[in-house]
């Protein structure tokens, strides 16, 4: 799967969860979810689910302490579909 693919497949799952304050035009590579994005914690739970089912991957705690910022999120991705 081509980057462009990966960060596409990721918005869509971010675009969701965005609070009405928040445009999809928002979600930028360096967006942080929470300070950026608005998303709070019960939905990047949700958006950490939904990665999970999208790229058939399993992400752990520390994973999901990482992930602060999309692309911190691709590069979660990266290294776990590269173990696959």
């Amino acid at each position: 799967m081509l980057k462009e693919e990966k960060y596409q497949k990721l918005k869509d799952i971010i675009k969701i969860y965005l609070p009405e304050d928040v445009a999809i035009t928002d979600i930028k590579q360096d967006s942080h979810f929470m300070n950026n994005l608005n998303i709070n914690s019960a939905n990047l739970v949700d958006i950490v689910l939904d990665v999970e089912d999208a790229f058939d991957i399993r992400l752990e705690n520390d994973d999901m302490d990482q992930m602060q910022t999309v692309n911190d999120a691709m590069a979660i991705i990266d290294a776990k579909l590269a173990e696959k």
